[in-house]
């Protein structure tokens, strides 16, 4: 039997575009013998698996896994919306959104053993692209836990319990009841869903932010030809309404549309008997950032007709 070197693997890397555990264990299934090694890979369809890896992936799901007072949020991307409805595909982004609790970065997670088997994930994922036929690829994640209190989620468009194309998690610190504290985390996050705060409070916002907005609002009012005093007041109250709009506490509650949320809180609090902190929150959009390809589809046949 051959040598099974690094430069045969890399080799077989470079002919199949498959990945380097894949890559040994066919060279090791045929000997050494590199072309055997290619129809080995060709036979488990992982030949194929990594050519596909150019292609655009900007769909798929947000998976959520919330236990007590910790949750985690992943995003696994794939090329259509169809793999969304795939059970193998819904499998993977549950398992790998539990796996995410454990508080791994993405590089951790993917050289995690995958749940049942003695594949990583990683290599389950280049296993599902195989079968399926998509690009796919473990975008993302994020962990929020409580120290004392509860971490509670709501998915936008669920395709399957706990995964959709939104996802979010509340963290609320309290020492109150663990169940109504929950359901307050849920209407929270159902909150943060549609209302896309960008800070918990005033404090916590990028104090350059803060300046931009300040600067473009005087500029704004200046244009009015009013005082520098009048402007300065104009000013702050724009302010309070650009608060009213990016920050979490100072937002209209959207579960009636009336309460603001800080009040919302304060009386859920009473209501248990301990102080609430929201101590943070998390929103994960599918396919958010991503860069999607525009195709002219006249274009195209008409390039395929002078072919």
């Amino acid at each position: 039997m051959a040598e099974i070197t690094a430069a045969l693997v890399k080799e077989l890397r470079e002919k199949s575009g498959a990945g380097m555990m894949d890559c040994k264990k066919a060279l090791a299934e045929s000997a050494g013998d590199l072309e055997s090694a290619v129809d080995w890979l060709r036979k488990k369809g992982l030949a194929t698996a990594a050519k596909k890896a150019g292609r655009v992936a900007a769909e798929g799901l947000v998976g959520m896994a919330v236990d007590g007072a910790r949750g985690a949020l992943v995003e696994v991307n794939a090329e259509t919306d169809f793999i969304a409805r795939n059970e193998s595909f819904q499998g993977f982004v549950r398992d790998v959104a539990r796996l995410a609790l454990d508080g791994p970065t993405l590089d951790d997670l993917s050289k995690r053993p995958y749940p049942g088997g003695t594949t990583t994930v990683a290599e389950k994922l280049t296993q599902l692209v195989a079968t399926i036929g998509e690009n796919m690829s473990l975008r993302r994640l994020v962990r929020l836990e409580a120290k004392a209190g509860v971490v509670a989620g709501y998915v936008h468009n669920a395709a399957a319990a706990g995964m959709g194309r939104i996802g979010v998690l509340v963290a609320l610190e309290s020492t109150g009841n663990a169940d109504k504290l929950a359901s307050l985390a849920k209407q929270l996050a159902m909150h943060v869903a549609a209302a896309q705060p960008e800070a918990v409070a005033v404090a916590d916002l990028d104090p350059a932010l803060v300046e931009r907005e300040r600067a473009v609002l005087a500029e704004q009012a200046r244009a009015s030809g009013k005082a520098e005093d009048i402007i300065g007041k104009m000013v702050e109250g724009r302010l309070r309404k650009y608060y009213e709009d990016v920050i979490l506490l100072e937002q209209t509650f959207v579960i009636d549309g009336e309460t603001r949320v800080k009040a919302a809180i304060e009386a859920v609090a009473k209501d248990v008997g301990a102080p609430i902190e929201v101590a943070g929150f998390a929103r994960m959009v599918l396919g958010e950032g991503i860069e999607r390809e525009q195709k002219d589809f006249a274009a195209e046949v008409a390039a395929q007709l002078r072919a």
